[in-house]
């Protein structure tokens, strides 16, 4: 066993390799067993940090804080600056801010006081290079009242040493702030102040206004106390990156990191973690704190950007934590700005224990907003800050080019004009999109007026890698360092060459020599931290990203470039977010460097400064809860007895362990935020939708027949009133004629279409009209091409749930009493066709206005090729069957499904109505349907003369305006019961968030034989599945558990643990002469048996209406064989398809899976 665990473990680590997989950026899903004797240690690289002789000091220093061994400075005065104690007493609001006037020139000092540390700072750094002759008494230099006589640790030490001696008493937020050599804003005063009151806190400040230092006060308090403190982030990248600073301030014996690369003095008072990390201990201590649990000791947790609450894929983990957690344990919570952190602050008051806000909207550094055209960069906002600046409107654009007055020579005369927007005639569509088309900037533009105006270094945002890697190329010949930093960016990179030959990114270094670098998940976790040095040197002046180093990783610039307001998604190209745009524009402005900050939204081809306007001025949006049920949560929460086999007693027994009910769990899922937020949303939609149900009620009693009729017997003369009465009586009799002739008409009409359809089953593919009234009673009119009758798709999946689906059902409508289906001859059918827009419509013949001889011919391509209708049949076979309803009638519904990429080129064969002419009809109705058509009209007509003779009456005058008033009420009933729809519709919705999912996911597990939910016993695949981390735990511990793979060898089973944990893993694309290695046969042998499974998993998942993934993708499984077979890094790489950050990230997980499966292997060899 020994021998093959060693063998594997050699062909899946190469120590070359360790420095570029061991990485602390690198993503990683799934965690191994817990089995100490099979983890798969790996060189922390990332951490080099250097220790001091014990003899010396007992911390490390930041390499701007090293002490200075050769200089003869000393300060003969000691002055910790302490502020005057807060007056707040401890029953003030929970709820604080830091934005009144009163205190904006405290705000103005402490930043001046972060300008004073940065000077000094590098005056330290300077002189520590430089030796000082030191004479015996006579050049001594005194600096006199000054507090920067101790570096941060020893002031933390000192502090730790105070409260050993003399007790936890004499911590508070004037000690705790004398740790640092500047004034502290007020909002982390407050913070700090209620976390030593004891209570949780939730501070919503800006991107980088100061939001860690709370989370670092209190690890001070924590750790003199003799506590833990544990620190959670959501990027590895971004633990790594704390872990670094904590070192700086505690030294490396007292922090410590765990993170699914690294595992760092995990006993350490301070532990920095990943969000996940925290939440898969908490499943197995949920609530309690014991010596057994991963919690002992621990007083403190910090969730650092828990904002990510409202992220779709990870939100839910946010939410678990704060569910789970001890209530002993006092939670700081720092969130960006968002628009409700009080419904987040009463969630954690309410469902864990006292919690206090504390808000600030004062950003440290102001942000100015500029908007970059071709030929200008312009501010965006408009004086006041309230609008758009005008020089940036469409209009102005439009009277610039067309050589008008500029806005310069007009203004002196017009400045109190309010016309002059409307003295432009409004630009048509086609005008606007070729205006902003002109204006679009290159790279090249908007860095020169970047430069020109000192506006850099910058961060500039590209929603895509190769967006980011082509502006770096385009800018290599654009040289933005001098020489002298040319050569420190040289002599860095041959230092990192020489410790990591592998890491270079070669096509990247050109472009760091001239100052500019990409930043993005396709770089190797080495070359980004690399890149992330320089940056902070200010040796790299712009480094373009994407979107997640505006997530909390300390790389401020002066300036944050913005390129687009949208960007592509799974769905298409969707719009950022107000949120997403104050988070990267939070990058800009460097507290204690810059004065002012820079935003710059650059002009693209399809939005312009107004949709930036817009999306800057909305407002903020409101954190969302995403709590979802997963395999994982489900079988910690649920898991009690285990199943273990005994050699040689046959049967298994059972090892008891004390699992949760249903209704146990059911209490802590039913504890999320969603809930908490829509408990609050239904009781005030339930207020509103009850007030709005009684105004109906009033005013339909108003505009009843009765009540019109006692309002006209009030008014009128008793022979006005009853000549009105009779004509009235008489007008609503024609009228149920008319609705009855109507009726008749229109099912003569189906019954002609009827026989012609059915002819068209087996012809060609004609165009038909559809046409239907949506709800706001548009009439909408779709040319689609005819594929067929769904009767007679027999055994289609579209039959099947026609027939099965209850919603399909024809039901005739009976209206006014009158029994439409007896005098139907035959029954509406169901038929489907293609839209122009590529999209699939079911629909009646109710909803058919014409059909038209041209359409597809039926006949092949070329010989032995399948008929386009059965190519299209097979296209909609593919579909989910996800149909919307669009319209419903007494006669029939109208449902539409959109269409696939396979049906794109047939929509784009079918013709808009226009180019289809009436002549091209084919629709022949019989004489019934032209009697009927007769009959309409002429009953038509008989309703509008008596409308005429009514109008003609002695009193229709007084009439009209009650009749006029009773409409005008109509319309407002109608109003109210369209809101009282929605907010009906909206109380369904909201029910108890996560436990239908979780139920639902229960079924799954308990059918699938992991655990049984009634008995709570725990079968060997759900412990498997308990033990992993990953999109979907209970496939991965389905392919593990597999004993197909118990005979692979190890570079075989590595290939199969890649296929399952590639998802997120792309193709670099455009790419010329790049491959990829193919996985061997029995590689992909082995992966085609496991389809079966997969889609098996799939049909249980769709049965119980759960939708999570199942990944198993042989693309990549090549290149992880070809690496656990014994190539380099180095031959991996040569023009190879993948970006070194994808592939690294695959074998970062493979690695993390490995384990798991080799344990079961090791397990099932020593049974046999």
């Amino acid at each position: 066993m020994l021998l093959l665990y060693t063998t594997v473990r050699h062909n899946l680590i190469h120590p070359a390799m360790n420095n570029i997989l061991s990485s602390p950026s690198s993503s990683s899903s799934i965690s191994p067993l817990q089995n100490p004797n099979f983890q798969i240690s790996l060189h922390h690289y990332y951490f080099n940090l250097k220790s001091h002789s014990p003899n010396i000091l007992p911390f490390t220093f930041h390499r701007s804080f090293q002490p200075l061994h050769h200089c003869n400075f000393h300060f003969n005065v000691r002055c910790s600056y302490k502020l005057p104690r807060s007056n707040l007493p401890v029953g003030e609001s929970p709820v604080v801010s830091d934005t009144e006037e009163d205190d904006e020139e405290d705000d103005e000092e402490a930043a001046a006081e972060y300008e004073v540390d940065a000077e000094f700072s590098e005056a330290i750094e300077a002189d520590s290079d430089d030796e000082v002759e030191a004479e015996s008494d006579e050049n001594v230099v005194v600096v006199e009242q000054s507090r920067f006589e101790e570096f941060k640790w020893q002031r933390i030490e000192r502090i730790r040493n105070d409260v050993r001696e003399y007790g936890d008493g004499i911590l508070d937020v004037d000690e705790l702030s004398s740790v640092y050599n500047f004034r502290i804003d007020k909002f982390q005063r407050l913070a700090i102040q209620a976390f030593l009151r004891g209570s949780s806190v939730v501070v919503s400040a800006p991107t980088s206004a100061g939001k860690t230092l709370i989370a670092e006060a209190a690890a001070v308090a924590t750790v003199a106390r003799g506590k833990r403190l544990f620190y959670t982030t959501p990027l590895k990248a971004l633990s790594n990156q704390k872990f670094r600073e904590f070192c700086d301030a505690f030294g490396e014996d007292n922090v410590g990191l765990l993170t699914g690369d690294s595992a760092i003095n995990r006993d350490a008072p301070v532990l920095i973690m990943t969000t996940e990390i925290l939440r898969n201990m908490l499943y197995q201590s949920v609530g309690i704190m014991s010596s057994e649990s991963g919690l002992f000791n621990v007083d403190v947790i910090v969730l650092d950007e828990v904002h990510y609450l409202s992220d779709i894929s990870r939100g839910t983990v946010w939410e678990e934590i704060v569910i789970y957690c001890p209530k002993e344990v006092q939670l700081i919570c720092l969130s960006a700005t968002v628009a409700n952190p009080d419904e987040l602050s009463g969630w954690i008051n309410q469902i864990h224990g006292k919690t206090e806000l504390v808000t600030s909207t004062k950003r440290p550094v102001p942000l100015n907003w500029h908007f970059s055209t071709k030929s200008a960069l312009l501010p965006l906002l408009n004086e006041t800050g309230t609008g758009m600046n005008r020089k940036l409107s469409t209009n102005y654009l439009q009277l610039n080019s067309l050589g008008g007055t500029s806005y310069e020579e007009e203004r002196p005369r017009r400045r109190n004009s309010r016309k002059y927007e409307n003295d432009v005639s409004p630009s048509s569509k086609n005008d606007k999109s070729n205006i902003r088309r002109s204006q679009v900037p290159q790279v090249i533009d908007t860095l020169c007026h970047l430069k020109t105006r000192d506006m850099l270094p910058a961060v500039w945002f590209i929603f895509s890698r190769k967006g980011c890697d082509v502006a770096v190329q385009y800018l290599e010949d654009c040289k933005l360092l001098d020489e002298c930093e040319m050569s420190e960016v040289d002599l860095a990179l041959k230092r990192f060459r020489l410790k990591y030959p592998d890491a270079v990114r070669e096509s990247a270094v050109k472009g760091i020599l001239r100052g500019v670098a990409a930043h993005h998940a396709g770089c190797l976790p080495l070359w980004k931290s690399f890149i992330e040095e320089l940056f902070q040197k200010g040796l790299v002046k712009v480094v373009f990203a994407t979107e997640t180093l505006a997530a909390g990783i300390n790389m401020p610039a002066r300036t944050a470039v913005i390129s687009s307001l949208s960007k592509r998604s799974e769905s298409g190209r969707i719009q950022l977010t107000t949120n997403e745009l104050l988070q990267m524009a939070g990058r800009a402005g460097r507290r204690g460097i810059d004065k002012t900050g820079h935003a710059v939204v650059v002009q693209t081809p399809y939005e312009g400064a107004e949709e930036c306007c817009k999306l800057l001025l909305a407002g903020l949006q409101p954190l969302v809860s995403q709590f979802t049920a997963s395999y994982g949560m489900v079988l910690n929460l649920l898991a009690g007895a285990k199943v273990t086999q005994i050699p040689n007693e046959g049967d298994g027994t059972v090892v008891s362990r004390t699992g949760r009910t249903l209704e146990e769990a059911r209490k802590l899922v039913e504890q999320s935020f969603g809930n908490y937020v829509g408990s609050n949303v239904m009781l005030a939609a339930q207020d509103e939708l009850n007030k709005i149900q009684d105004e109906i009620r009033i005013l339909t009693s108003e505009i009843s027949d009765e009540a019109i009729d006692r309002k006209s017997k009030s008014i009128l003369s008793k022979s006005a009133y009853k000549e009105m009465a009779d004509l009235q009586e008489e007008l609503r009799a024609e009228k149920r004629v008319r609705t009855e002739l109507r009726r008749r008409m229109e099912m003569e009409r189906m019954s002609s279409l009827r026989p012609l359809l059915q002819t068209l089953d087996n012809g060609h593919l004609p165009f038909l009209c559809l046409h239907y009234h949506d709800n706001a009673g548009t009439k909408h009119l779709v040319p689609v091409v005819y594929l067929g009758d769904v009767d007679s798709m027999h055994g289609s999946k579209l039959k099947n749930m026609v027939v099965e689906n209850d919603s399909f059902a024809i039901k005739i409508i009976s209206v006014d009493g009158v029994d439409l289906e007896s005098q139907l001859t035959t029954r509406p059918s169901y038929y489907v066709a293609l839209g122009s827009d590529n999209t699939w419509y079911l629909f009646t013949e109710r909803c058919i206005k014409t059909v038209y001889r041209a359409g597809f011919p039926n006949t092949a391509l070329n010989n032995g090729d399948a008929l386009p209708r059965e190519i299209m049949a097979a296209h909609l076979e593919k579909m989910e069957m996800q149909w919307q309803k669009l319209s419903h009638t007494e006669l029939g519904a109208i449902w539409c499904m959109e269409g696939s990429l396979e049906t794109w080129s047939w929509s784009l064969n079918v013709p808009v109505l226009s180019s289809l002419s009436e002549d091209n009809e084919v629709v022949q109705y019989s004489q019934a349907y032209y009697d009927a058509v007769e009959s309409y009209k002429n009953q038509r007509n008989k309703v509008s003369q008596l409308k005429k003779k009514i109008a003609k009456t002695e009193g229709f005058k007084e009439y009209k305006k009650i009749v006029d008033v009773a409409r005008f009420t109509e319309e407002k009933i109608q109003r109210l019961k369209a809101r009282s729809n929605r907010l009906m519709t909206r109380l369904e919705q909201i029910e108890p968030s996560g436990w239908k999912e979780f139920t639902q996911v229960s079924n799954v597990i308990h059918e699938i034989r992991a655990l049984d939910i009634n008995t709570h016993v725990i079968f060997p695949l759900g412990e498997t599945a308990a033990a992993l981390r990953g999109e979907n735990e209970l496939w991965i511990a389905m392919v593990l558990r597999n004993k197909i793979l118990f005979n692979l060898k190890p570079p075989q089973l590595a290939a199969v643990c890649g296929s399952i944990v590639s998802e997120g893993i792309k193709v670099r694309p455009s790419k010329n002469n790049s491959y990829i290695y193919e996985p061997s046969s029995t590689v992909l042998e082995v992966i085609n048996f496991l389809d079966d499974q997969r889609r098996s998993l799939l049909q249980l998942q769709e049965k119980h209406d759960v939708k999570i993934p199942c990944c198993l993708d042989s693309q990549f499984s090549g290149m992880v064989e070809a690496w656990a077979s014994g190539l380099t890094w180095r031959e991996m790489m040569m023009d190879c398809a993948m970006d070194e950050g994808d592939l690294a990230r695959l074998l970062r997980r493979t690695i993390d899976v490995f384990p798991n499966c080799l344990i079961l292997t090791l397990n099932y060899k020593e049974t046999q």
